[in-house]
């Protein structure tokens, strides 16, 4: 099968490895929880806090910078989804994808003929469109999804930190995903994935990122901010965690923005973001594959080169059966999705168990850090986790 062009450097290797194996591996270890009619819309998980959830979406651009992948655009443009906690039963469902963005992103993985677009964007979510929010101060999360890979695809994370009294900031970064689409109707696709080729070119595209981050928490928490619940952020606890691309994205605006207080990586490599001095004694979380990628001394050598440098709390967390795409909604979907028995290589972690791991970790972590609670599920190995490896280099 074609893979996304990979940069030289193995460091890069996590951010470009491909979706079939990680939605093939569910699919082959472990029937669907709720397997779905063949056509029916799949469905994420359900969220597992106390609060219903809303999402608003806005178009943000940083008309200060130059576009990294066209230089030639009006100014650095993003997409933003801000989920956060909602008073039930309001407004309409938010939508997943657009059919062209489901159709884009599956084309790209050779999956358009397996998957109909159509399905796979109709994914039903548990969002509500501009939903009234709960009353409350809320601790803010940035998201930022994986290389060539859009904002929808972390949705099951972003609604998860919502409903247990987050707000969530997902950003697009453009010209970075298969296909997002923007404001008139426009399509942008990944023209970064056709210009990023060296080690060089992906540690710009990580600081390229981090300024979006600042900027999306300049606007949001700004006198000016486009969304008109702001006031309920408190700016005293923001965190940020990604996915691939995006794990190396958090590291690299706690680097550069001291508003971020915590951040998490979901098996990213890191493109050189922490620096020798580390990152301020301020907590970090590195969540990937148990393998010879993501272990102490695998191949991905920036997070050995990273966890010394991390000065304050830190957890180095392998998940045995995971591979790349397990800490976004992929596996969950493919689940449902994928026609049975759909020979695709890969490893033994089923959907549900990926979304349970990811979500419970990273809430744990955001709930240590930004809200002082307790967390037993970060000291060490538990019963009902045995899949969670801690290492200790």
């Amino acid at each position: 099968m074609t893979r996304l062009r990979r940069a030289a450097s193995a460091a890069a290797l996590a951010c470009l490895l491909p979706l079939t194996a990680t939605v093939g591996a569910s699919a082959a270890t472990e029937p669907p929880s709720q397997p779905a009619p063949a056509t029916a819309a799949a469905r994420l998980p359900d969220p597992t806090g106390p609060h219903s959830v809303g999402r608003s979406t806005f178009h943000l651009v940083d008309h200060g910078r130059k576009d990294l992948w066209v230089p030639e655009a009006d100014g650095r443009e993003l997409m933003v989804d801000v989920h956060y906690p909602a008073r039930p039963g309001t407004g309409p469902t938010a939508p997943y994808a657009t059919t062209e963005e489901a159709r884009l992103l599956l084309k790209s993985r050779e999956l358009d003929k397996v998957i109909p677009p159509e399905r796979f964007a109709a994914t039903r979510t548990h969002s509500r469109v501009d939903a009234p929010p709960a009353a409350g101060r809320r601790p803010l999360v940035v998201l930022s999804p994986g290389f060539s890979v859009a904002r929808y695809t972390i949705t099951a994370l972003a609604e998860d930190l919502a409903s247990r009294g987050y707000v969530v900031a997902s950003i697009d970064h453009a010209y970075e995903s298969a296909g997002t689409l923007f404001p008139g109707g426009r399509m942008l696709t990944c023209v970064a994935c056709e210009k990023a080729r060296t080690e060089k070119d992906f540690n710009a595209a990580v600081v390229n990122r981090a300024k979006d981050a600042s900027f999306v928490l300049d606007r949001l928490t700004g006198s000016r901010s486009p969304w008109k619940h702001a006031d309920l952020i408190d700016r005293q606890r923001i965190g940020m965690a990604g996915h691939s691309l995006g794990g190396a994205t958090a590291a690299a605006v706690m680097a550069a923005d001291p508003r971020v207080r915590a951040g998490v990586n979901m098996d990213g490599a890191f493109q050189g973001a922490v620096p020798p001095g580390g990152l301020g004694g301020r907590p970090f979380m590195m969540l990937g594959t148990d393998d010879e990628i993501h272990r102490p001394g695998g191949k991905d050598k920036s997070w050995d080169e990273a966890w010394p440098r991390l000065g304050g709390w830190k957890r180095w967390l392998t998940v045995a059966g995971a591979d790349h795409f397990s800490f976004s909604d992929f596996p969950f979907l493919g689940d449902q999705l994928l026609p049975p028995g759909t020979p695709y290589p890969g490893s033994g972690l089923s959907g549900r168990r990926s979304v349970d791991i990811t979500r419970s970790y990273v809430a744990a972590f955001f709930d240590r850090h930004l809200r002082r609670i307790p967390q037993p599920l970060l000291a060490g190995p538990t019963r009902d986790n045995p899949e969670v490896r801690f290492n200790q280099p």
